[in-house]
Formats: C-alpha cells, structure tokens, sequence
C-alpha cells in the first residue's frame, strides 16, 4: 500500500466499520447518515488508502484502526467478574474447535457452559481472521427467528430475494469467522437446521454451541462440560469462572492460589465483597463447594451470601436442603443442587424481594427500573432498592448503557424465577402487564427517531417474547393480534421483511373480524412482493379472497381473486411456479361473477382483464411490466424468444385493444381515488404502449406513475405503496432512457438508489443509475455507484439476474472508455455470469459494445456489433435500447464508409424523432457523411443541452482542429481516454 492522504475523522469512522464487515447501510444506520454519503467516503477511501477493493480496505482498516492487533476484535460480551480455572475444559474444547466445525458444550444450568464458551472463544480469537460473534439465544423461542438473532448479532440485513439464513450465510460466505451460540435448549431443532445450512455453504466458518442438550446431527461434536473440579490442585493465578450465562463486563484476573477450581471461585467472590477469608477456612469452603457439587452458579450465589452470614451461616442454610438430595444420577444431583441453591437465597430474601425477582423474570432482555415497575405492578420506589438489593446477591446482573442502567437475570435464574411466579399463581397477571408495556413500546416505536433503528434492535425481542405468550391463549387474542400487526409494521420498517410478512400472517390467523384477516392477508402480500416471492405473493391473495367470501363481502373477493391475476401477468418473473393462463382466466371469471355493483371491484377487474388482453396481444406468457429495476420483473426487454412484439398473436387481442383494455382500467381506478389501483393500471398502459412502439407516450405514462405515488395525500406507505413506488421508479428510469431524456432518467434512479426500502440491496437499487451516469458521461459518480453495485452483488450470493445485465454493461464499458483494460475484463466476466441471455448478445449489450468500439476507432467492429437489422433484434431492444441501437448502427455505417450508410441514416432519422440524444447521434452521422465541420460542432451543443456530457467530448474530438484539443480536454475531465480517430 502506498503513502495514503490524509483521511477525515468521518472517513476514519467509516473506514473502522468496512473492518468490521458492515455493509454500507449499516455504516450509513450506526453513523446517521445516508447510504450514498457512506459510498462517497468508501470510494474517497479507496483512492486515498489506494487499495483495489473493499475487501483490502477492510484489511487496511484492521492495520490502520487496531494497530495492535492482525484480527478484529472478538464482538464477545465483556466481563464484570474475573474467570476461574477450567485450563483442562479450556484446552479440551480448543482442541475439539480446531478438529471440528461444529462443537456443543452441553451440561445442566449453572454448569458454567456460557463462560466456558467464552473463554475460549475469547482464546481463540487471533485464529479467525474475520472475527468471533457471540449470539444470545435466550431471547428466541421461535425456531424460525435463529437466523434473525445472528444477522443482528453480525451487524446484517435481510436481501430481498433471500431468507434470512440465506443472508447470513451469504454474508458469511467466505469469511473465516467463529460464531458462539448461547443458549439453544429451547430451540434446538431449529439451531440444527440453520446450522446445517450455514456450515455447508460457509466452509470458512466454525460454530461453538451450548445447550442443556446436544443438537442430534451428524456433523456435531459434543463436549460434556463438568462441574468444577473439587480435587486440592492448584489453579492457575489467571484464570477464573463464574455462573453460567454471565456475560458481563471485564474484570481483573485472579490471583487467588490455593484449593481446587470451586474454592477458587469461592473465595475469588467472597474476597470481591470486602471480607477475605483466612486460609485455616479454606477446609469449610472446600465443604460448602461439595454440598453445592462444584456447581459455579450456586457457588456464585452461596459466595455473594458470605459477607452476610459467613461460612457458618451459609453451612447451615445449606444442610436441611442439601440432604433431601438422595436418588437419581448425578445429572439430576446436578440439576437439584442448583434449584436447592436458588432455593436457599430465594427463602433469604424479604418478601417483597423475592415478589420483585419472580415478577422481573418475564423480561428476557435486560431492563430499566421503570420497566420494572410497570410490569411487576410494584411501586417504583420499592423496585429501584429491591434491584440494587438482588443485584447485591448476585441475582440480577447490572449493565451500564448510555441510556440508563439495565438489570438482567442469568437464563438459568429467570427460568427459576418463573417457575416461582407460576408456583405464586401470578404468572397470567405478569404476563399480561409485560404484554400490556410491549404494546406501548410498540406504539412508541411508531414514531420516527433519529435512533429508531437502535431502539427498535433492543425491544424486538421483548416484543418477540410477548407475542409467543399470547397467540395461544384466547384471553389475551385482541392485545396479540394488535402486537403482531404492530411487528409486521414496524419489522417491515426495519428492513426485516421476511419476518414482517411472518407476522402480518400471524395477525391474520389472530384477528377476530374476517374484514381485519382479510387485510392482513392483503399486506402480507404486498410484503411477499417486495421480497420478490410471487408464488406467496399470489397465495396470499387467494387466502384474503377466502376470508372475504366466507364473511359474504362479495366485492372485496372479487378484488383480491382480480389482484391475484393481475400481479401474476405484471410480476410473473417473481414467480418459482408460473401460473398456468387457464387457472388466470379462471380467477378472472370468478372475480367477475363477484363483482356485483362495486365499482373499485370492477376496477380491479378491468386491471386484471387488460393484463390478460396484453400478454395475449404479444404472445408471452410473461410478465406485462416494463419495470425490471428493482426486481426480478422481465418487460418487453426480457420477454421470452417466442414474443414477437411487432405482430399480434392469431386470434386474439391486439396491442391497440390492449391499450383501449388498460386506459378503461386506469379511469376506473382514477374515479376511484385508489392511486395504487391507478398505479398498477398505468403500468400495465405503459407495457402496451411500449409494445405499440410508442415509447414517448409510454414514458409519459410512467412519468405520470411515479407523479401519482410521489404527489397523491393518499398514497399508503405500507408495503403495497412501497412496492409500487419502487416499481414505479424502475419503469420511468428506464422509460427516460429510452427516450433519451437523461436528466429525469438520472433523477428517477436516484430517487430508487437512495429509497430506504432498498438499502440491502445496492445491486439492485443502483443498477439503472449506473446505466443512466455511463450514458450520461459522469464517470465519478458510476465509477463511486459501481462500489456499492458490485459490494452489494457479493454480498447476496452473486445472483445471475438478466436485470443486473445493464448496469454491468455500462461498468465494463466506463472502464473501457477509460483504458483499464483489466477492470473492464473484470466487469465484463461478471457480465457473462449475471447474463449470457439474447438481452445482452443482441440488446443492451450491442449498445454498449459499440459505444466503445467507436470511442476506440473501431467502427467496423461496431457496425458488425449491430449488423441485425432493427427489426430483427426488436424484442431485445424494444422499451429501452431501440433508439440507442438505431443511432449507433447508423454511426458505425458511416464511419465504417458502409455503401448503403446514407440510406440508414434516413431510417434513423425517422425511427429517433423525439430523442433528443438519439437525434443527435444520428445528426452528428450526417455531419460527418458530409463533412460538415459546422454541423458537427452545433451537435456538441444538443449533447450538452441534453445532458450527455461524454457524447458532447466526442463530437468536439471528431470535429477535428482546435475542435478536437477541446474535446480531448474534456474528455481527460470526464476521467476518460482519449478517443482513437482514423
């Protein structure tokens, strides 16, 4: 690496998380800024550190921020207590990491599986280089969410397209990485499945597991952990141990010597509350560590008690519980020591406390005093003493956040907490005041706020907790369907859009009205579709039509039956399974039979009816939208190889009454005041226009959409108005390219890139901006996008996706206009892998292929490029690239001195009108048939004025002269090569 400038505080914040492995949303959501501000400092980065991509700058970050260390910090929970012996256990379960990929340490609570764990994880950390992650499970109880807990452990979001554990693993892909999860008892089916899927696609990836039980797969080791050892050897000075599922902040080292590992700690702890103990008692402590069969969790508990009671006393306490303990194995012996334990300093504390820690033990995350006081029903004076009190005893750990302090109790305590409160008779109550507060997080969590990301991250799983409480019980039926709407919102807003749907469901399942099902179902669909998921997409719209027609609303069946046919004509790409054209025409009969008087039914239906008429009308099957930007929608530019757009199919509709079918449907939805209905309406106009071949009317329409959604008071800004209005926003970018009208092209694709809906996915919301700045001549601003296109693209599993063709294109060529032959081959490989189909061999990829041939001096090669005549290569140009496609074509024939290039550029001349880009191309072609150098230079002025700064730079080079120094200065500020003139 090079000597790097100087770098601001801001980047260097930026720089310490690419290190960490954030993607740019995530730096953009921890820092407070937007996305694009994030890629402006990776690329400023990259130039300044001078590395070729982010994943040197990732190593970079690691010298430069952590000097002191080769690797990342392990993320691991800090220490408040020092960690005792266990060098065997400690050498044992390194070993078995080193051998293994996945490795179990099972053992009873308060065996001390957590520590142990993190020990070693902490031991292990210089051996990964991309980091140790520690993931608390007890949170989860929904088997399904175990992805959730680790992508937020990691710092990740959801990719659309993918689930979840799919983002997880394809983050952590190839990445040498330790992940530690705590706690899997009571999700260890689930554990099993995601950690199948995650170590067979991660090969770089190791697992450290601890649960009560193993996990029954083939691939796991298991590791028995042991109570501590009660022989007389001598422990080492720096190590300790504590309870089990302690993971508080950082402490000194031991330095007690003397006695086995379970005096050590013993008298570590007593020591730690002011009274040491004399070596003559260490006999006494070695018999009380015995009683308690070396379990860390009650010697923890018994140790706390010493200042109060002394040995003595704490001799005492434990030999009336200690000698019911007869029978059963030593697991069991185990088990009751702990609950005899728990037993013992739950019977030492004042009614009032004890009251307070079985209510406290609802919470499964840590919690604030006032937290406490509303959901134990105590007052808030008699909670904040009874916390510090229980802190003191060692049953509630304390944290310190910036927010407030926060208590939590261990997993194996909270457990026994609960099992007093159901014991009390007041576990119903309890729950429904934890219930009752979730709820208000919830509605507090409604309201924007610079921090809502954080805030939202440290309730979910309070709110998780409570929803899993009380979706089974019929009392508590309204207040869980409320809470699990109020998820699906507010998951949907955090990104989290496969869980969001997940609960748009459950409050479908939970909503006591069929009207409310049926809008559930609805929004669960709209989610579906963000996610690209057609075929749930499409079930669920079928299961809001069932619940609408058992209730006898007639008309809202009707509109959903006629949603679920025409999203399958406008998205039929999202769909795994297509949905066959008779089960389509069978939905639309049904849906018309229903439809009664109702007059945004027979909207829906006439929406429905004018995508039939139009898929009929080009002969495909597929889908009718133009709008691939986004998603994995296809329009007419990635219509199947049977589509022949320029002749209606025998027998059926015709493009023109498939426009008539579309502007009824638009009117209807329009006197409605539905603007999605008009959206979804103006969409499927635009397809037919466009197959009409009437792209300037089909960009107006798509304008028009985009208009609508951005302007209308009543656009909702749920899932369905997001997915419009990101569908809308890819239509009218393409639109305006077709069209040649680059500023709006560049306006709409920002407006997509920077769209919060789509911070995960950087490949997806910058492709079309890409296209539009390469045509626009802005290599800064592509070369910066491009980053964040191709981070993205990694990072999801390098999809091969016809609509990620485009903007690979325009990268391969940015970088060929600029001579970095080797970044244009690196672009152009991965070009072939996301499309090797007809779109880019005959399409957009002719466009860009001549576009640099030309700039090359290789016109001949360009004219072989588009030797296809326009109507031969019209279902691969058509929407987008045909004006594109006829202006170079005719270019290349003049420069290449083709025989018929003047007959060519009249055809051009007359197929362009109205693209003022298009126009220009070919304008330009005539001035050079001609020589006319004053011509020729008035077309540099059109290529400004139309923004299309590069083709402006080549016009003044071709012009030749004093004309040519100019264009060569701009070109050089455009960061381009010079062009090649014969």
């Amino acid at each position: 690496m090079g000597e790097a400038a100087e770098i601001s505080p801001r980047e260097a914040e930026v720089l310490e998380l690419v290190g960490d492995h954030l993607s740019n949303a995530e730096i953009g959501a921890r820092l407070y800024i937007s996305v694009r501000t994030v890629e402006t400092h990776v690329s400023s980065l990259l130039r300044k550190l001078d590395v070729p991509d982010r994943r040197a700058l990732a190593r970079c970050a690691t010298e430069r921020t952590r000097p002191d260390r080769q690797r990342p910090a392990p993320a691991l929970p800090m220490r408040l207590t020092s960690f005792i012996g266990r060098e065997s256990e400690r050498a044992t379960l390194t070993t078995m990491l080193k051998e293994h990929r996945q490795v179990t340490a099972v053992g009873p609570g308060g065996v001390g599986k957590t520590r142990l764990a993190l020990a070693v994880a902490a031991d292990a950390a210089d051996e990964f280089a991309d980091g140790v992650w520690f993931v608390d499970l007890v949170p989860v109880t929904d088997p399904g969410m175990i992805a959730t807990a680790v992508a937020e452990a990691l710092g990740l979001g959801e990719q659309l397209g993918h689930d979840m554990a799919e983002s997880v693993t394809v983050a952590l892909a190839d990445r040498h990485a330790l992940l530690v999860l705590d706690n899997c008892e009571q999700v260890v089916d689930g554990a099993a499945l995601f950690l199948e899927r995650l170590l067979a696609a991660c090969p770089q990836v190791r697992v450290l597991v601890t649960s009560r039980s193993r996990l029954m797969v083939p691939f796991e080791r298991v590791y028995p952990v042991p109570s501590l050892s009660l022989s007389l050897s001598l422990p080492s000075a720096d190590d300790s141990e504590d309870g089990d599922d302690s993971k508080s902040g950082e402490g000194g080292e031991s330095s007690v010597a003397g006695g086995s590992d379970a005096v050590a700690l013993f008298i570590d702890r007593a020591t730690s509350v002011g009274r040491p103990l004399d070596p003559a008692q260490h006999d006494q402590v070695a018999e009380i560590c015995v009683r308690l069969d070396g379990m860390a969790l009650a010697i923890e508990l018994a140790a706390a008690r010493y200042a109060t009671l002394g040995l003595d006393g704490i001799t005492a306490a434990l030999a009336h519980p200690l000698r019911m303990l007869t029978g059963g194995s030593r697991a069991q012996d185990r088990h009751r020591s702990v609950r005899a334990a728990l037993d013992w300093s739950h019977n030492l504390l004042d009614p009032a406390d004890r009251t307070l820690l079985r209510r406290v033990s609802v919470f499964v995350t840590p919690f604030t005093a006032t937290a406490a006081a509303e959901v134990t029903g105590l007052d808030a004076a008699t909670v904040v003493d009874g916390l510090a009190r229980l802190a003191e005893q060692s049953l509630l750990v304390v944290t310190f956040a910036p927010d407030g302090t926060r208590y939590r109790a261990l997993e194996t305590l909270r457990q026994y907490g609960s099992d007093r409160l159901s014991e009390a008779g007041e576990l119903h109550e309890t729950q429904a005041r934890h219930l009752h507060w979730c709820l208000a997080r919830s509605a507090e969590l409604a309201a924007p706020r610079a921090d809502w990301r954080a805030r939202f991250d440290q309730a979910a799983d309070e709110l998780r907790a409570a929803l899993a409480w009380a979706e089974s019980r019929t009392e508590q039926r309204s207040d869980a369907y409320r809470l699990a709407r109020a998820m699906a919102e507010l998951a949907f807003t955090r990104h989290l859009i496969a869980e969001s749907q997940q609960r748009y469901e459950q409050a479908a399942a939970l909503a006591s009205t069929p009207a409310d099902a049926a809008s559930m179902f609805r929004h669960a669909a709209a989610v579906a579709a963000c996610r690209l998921h057609g075929d749930d997409m499409y079930r669920l719209n079928r299961a809001a039509a069932d619940v609408a027609r058992r209730a006898g609303d007639t008309a809202a069946a009707a509109r959903d039956l006629a949603a679920a046919a025409s999203n399958a004509y406008r998205f039929s790409s999202k769909f795994v399974t297509q949905l066959p054209p008779e089960e389509a025409d069978a939905l639309i009969t049904e849906a018309r039979e229903l439809v009664g008087a109702d007059p945004s039914a027979r909207a829906a239906v006439a929406l429905a009816e004018a995508g039939r008429s139009l898929t009929r009308a080009i002969g495909s099957t597929h889908t009718l939208s133009t709008s691939t930007s986004t998603s994995t929608s296809t329009g007419p530019t990635e219509a199947s190889d049977e589509a022949t757009p320029t002749a209606d199919s025998p027998g059926g509709p015709t493009v023109q009454e498939a426009i008539a079918s579309a502007e009824r449907a638009v009117e209807l939805a329009h006197l409605e005041k539905d603007p999605l209905a008009e959206s979804a309406a103006l969409d499927t106009l635009a397809g037919a226009l466009s197959w009409a071949g009437d792209a300037f009317a089909a960009a107006a329409t798509a304008r028009r959409r985009v208009e609508l959604l951005s302007s209308a008071p009543d656009v909702p800004v749920g899932p369905a108005g997001t997915h419009e209005l990101i569908e809308a926003l890819g239509e009218a970018t393409e639109a305006a390219l077709g069209v040649g009208d680059l500023p709006g092209a560049r306006q709409w694709a920002r407006r997509l890139a920077e769209h919060p809906q789509l911070a995960e996915v950087g490949h997806r919301a910058t492709g079309w901006l890409l296209v539009a700045d390469t045509l626009a001549g802005d290599t800064d601003q592509a070369l910066t996008t491009g980053l964040r296109f191709r981070d993205a693209w990694q990072r999801a599993g390098r999809p091969a996706r016809a609509v990620l063709g485009p903007p690979a294109a325009a990268m391969a060529t940015i970088h060929g206009l600029r001579d970095d032959q080797e970044a244009r081959r690196d672009w152009s490989t991965l070009l072939a892998q996301v499309d090797p189909s007809p779109w880019n061999t005959r399409g957009y990829g002719a466009v860009f292929d001549a576009i640099l041939m030309l700039h090359q001096g290789r016109p001949e090669a360009a004219l072989e490029r588009t030797a296809p005549e326009p109507g031969q290569v019209r279902q691969w140009t058509t929407w987008i690239w045909l004006h594109w496609y006829v202006a170079l074509r005719a270019e290349a024939s003049v420069l290449a001195g083709a025989p018929d290039a003047s007959t060519r550029l009249e055809k051009a001349r007359t197929s362009v009108v109205g693209n003022p880009v298009a126009t220009a191309l070919v304008e330009r072609a005539a001035a050079l048939l001609d020589a006319d150098t004053t011509r020729l230079v008035a077309t540099a002025s059109a290529f400004e004025a139309a923004g299309c700064r590069y083709q402006s730079a080549r016009t003044l080079t071709l012009a030749g002269g004093e004309h040519a120094a100019r264009g060569a200065r701009a070109l050089t500020d455009l960061g381009l090569a010079p062009m090649a003139i014969r």
